[in-house]
């Protein structure tokens, strides 16, 4: 009786469960609806003024505008028809203001976001890409049903020009450079074979075509290294050598320059600090903004920096290793007129390898020049701003100090750990990883942006990073260190309302955390990778010997056969009965024991020594030789001395 009712109350549940979820999605739907609607209309007022924008710096723009306190958006309710026209207003007057740094900051993080992307990924990419484009030659290829000389030959060309396109060695419309692979190709898959090719399945085929052009390739590329071919064949290793140089110099002049003009806003505004009247008269000019944009150019060109170094490593090693495999195949073949495929083979298909490495690093390293290059205008400002004259006068009597320098002022000073009790410090000496800890706000102290308005001063890892929550910060002074540490949520909770002020701080800072929602999509994988100190210590451990009672079992048999032959035996003794007998002799025996002394040594000896010798006989006989006379007559004379003669 009472199953019904339950059932109903259970049934009841599920159905307001539903009902709750599909207008959770309806308001999801929505409210993505309003967004669209909301960045299209942006997109379409920009358009109106001449200027076009992208959805993603509009997405990015809204977000800013509605996490800025000042323009007055709650984010607990639903947006009216006036807040959203308000919204689209406020948008579309910072997309179209030209002469804010904030926005050029914004529209870098972006077009950066957009374009850049890992090593690995992109090589991905890339591989994906160029797979996606042969894919209709090669289907071409394997799909052939070639039955006549035409088409045989036909087909032959073709792969031919998959060959070609897939190596990246020529052009196939080069005649030289098709003559050449042609012969390449038919030293090791003559036409004759296009029989045996056609039969083979779709996966063999393709699997073939990636071999061949492998093979072709390595042969190709040994003949150019002999001198007897390489049409159409650059030298990536010349160009790559003389490329990394040029690019990481012409980085290394742009980060420097940016460098510069950091250091001396900061030096700006490190003065202003110190006079509130002076720093209500910098708020029209923007150099705070202006510091932020040149920090977050300085920030990707280091990203960029090191990838290339990255290539030029990876370039460096791949050169030795083109070297050793080149020489070890002319030792192979060594002017012989046949060799044995076994042993080329494989050399070919890793010279393939190596070149294919090679194209990656120059199609890699063209791609970070021309991020390098699209990065320039976004500080155009800068000129139109500040001429050298302003900002010569700024700097009376105000002295221009570096990242290094600042560093080095604050070389040995250093927290007193024992002074804290809830939160934990970190040393170099005591941490393994050291260097290698994800320190917040990009390695800026955090106290001194979140009390200077804004002033970006690098922290010094030597005066102790601060570990708190799983984070961790450094400091410019040993004194930020200690009030920063006094109460962490405060200066964290501070920095986060000034990022909401300042958008181009959450990824300049990289508060993701914070603001989940602004991750960019080149950091997602990033935000949940947190890199743990290898904290390093002196200590000492014994142990009791035999601390617990051995447990080996002695009788342990292993052997199945073992056990087997036990278990039968064991079986057939309870078949067996054991018998005792007596005899008449034997039932009176007992074993007994006796006790003897032991033999002792004894000897003689008389008053004097004496001995005897028995005379040598000699015995002579005549008459052995015989005489005159036909009977032989032989005379016996014993001349043996008596014994009391001796």
């Amino acid at each position: 009786m009472n199953s019904w009712p339950q059932a109903m109350v259970y049934s009841l549940k599920m159905e307001l469960s539903l009902k709750r979820l599909m207008t959770r999605r309806m308001a999801y739907s929505q409210a993505e609806c309003v967004i669209k609607n909301i960045i299209r209309e942006i997109g379409q007022e920009c358009a109106h003024y001449g200027e076009t924008v992208s959805e993603t710096l509009v997405a990015f723009m809204v977000k800013a505008v509605v996490l800025d306190p000042s323009n007055g958006f709650n984010m607990d309710r639903n947006l009216t028809r006036s807040d959203v026209q308000k919204l689209v207003k406020i948008c579309v007057d910072r997309l179209l203001d030209k002469k804010h740094p904030s926005l050029d900051t914004i529209k870098m993080q972006v077009y950066f976001d957009m374009n850049y992307t890992n090593r690995e990924e992109f090589l991905d990419e890339h591989h994906r890409v160029l797979e996606c484009r042969l894919s209709i030659v090669s289907r071409e290829i394997t799909d052939n049903r070639a039955r006549s000389r035409e088409e045989l030959e036909s087909l032959y060309r073709k792969i031919v020009s998959y060959i070609l396109l897939r190596s990246g060695l020529g052009s196939p419309t080069d005649i030289k450079v098709v003559r050449e692979a042609t012969a390449a190709l038919q030293s090791v898959f003559p036409q004759s074979e296009l029989g045996t090719f056609l039969s083979l399945s779709k996966k063999d085929k393709e699997r073939q075509l990636k071999e061949l052009t492998m093979i072709v390739t390595g042969i190709r590329l040994f003949n150019k290294d002999c001198g007897k071919g390489g049409e159409g064949i650059d030298n990536l290793p010349a160009i790559l050598n003389e490329a990394i140089p040029a690019t990481t110099q012409h980085i290394d002049s742009q980060l420097q320059t940016s460098q510069e003009q950091a250091y001396r806003y900061t030096a700006i505004l490190e003065k202003a600090t110190e006079n509130p009247l002076l720093m209500k008269d910098l708020e029209p000019l923007m150099i705070k903004e202006a510091l932020f944009n040149l920090r977050q150019y300085e920030v990707f060109l280091n990203i960029i920096l090191s990838d290339i170094i990255t290539c030029a490593q990876e370039v460096e090693m791949m050169i030795k290793q083109l070297a050793a495999q080149m020489e070890q195949l002319k030792m192979t073949v060594q002017a012989k007129t046949a060799v044995p495929t076994s042993q080329v083979y494989p050399i070919f298909i890793a010279l393939s390898g190596l070149w294919t490495s090679f194209q990656d690093e120059t199609v890699l390293l063209s791609v970070l020049s021309n991020l390098t290059t699209h990065l320039g205008p976004f500080l155009g400002t800068h000129e139109n701003l500040y001429n050298a004259q302003l900002i010569q006068d700024l700097l009376e009597e105000v002295e221009v100090k570096t990242d290094v320098f600042r560093i080095k002022e604050s070389m040995g000073t250093r927290v007193n750990a024992n002074d804290f009790k809830k939160v934990d410090w970190l040393f170099p000496e005591s941490t393994a990883n050291f260097d290698k800890l994800p320190i917040q706000y990009r390695g800026f102290c955090g106290y001194t942006f979140a009390v200077t308005d804004g002033l970006l001063l690098p922290g010094n890892p030597t005066i102790g990073i601060l570990k708190y929550k799983d984070q961790y910060y450094t400091f410019n002074s040993k004194e930020a260190a200690y009030a920063f540490a006094e109460n962490p949520n405060k200066y964290i909770e501070m920095i986060g309302e000034k990022a909401k002020k300042s958008a181009e701080l959450i990824q300049l800072l990289e508060l993701h955390q914070q603001f989940e929602t602004v991750i960019p999509y080149s950091q997602v994988k990033m935000v949940d990778k947190h890199i743990k100190p290898i904290t390093r210590c002196e200590s000492s451990t014994q142990t009791d010997v035999h601390i617990m009672q051995p447990t080996i079992e002695k009788g342990y048999e292993w052997n199945e056969w073992e056990l087997r032959r036990k278990a039968i035996k064991l079986a057939n003794l309870r078949q067996k009965l054991t018998h005792s007998v007596q005899t008449n002799l034997s039932h009176m025996r007992r074993e007994n024991s006796t006790q003897v002394y032991p033999l002792k040594s004894n000897g003689t000896q008389t008053k004097r020594e004496n001995s005897t010798r028995v005379p040598r006989p000699q015995i002579y006989i005549a008459g052995l030789r015989g005489s005159n006379t036909a009977s032989l007559h032989a005379v016996k004379v014993n001349l043996t001395r008596a014994v009391d003669e001796t």
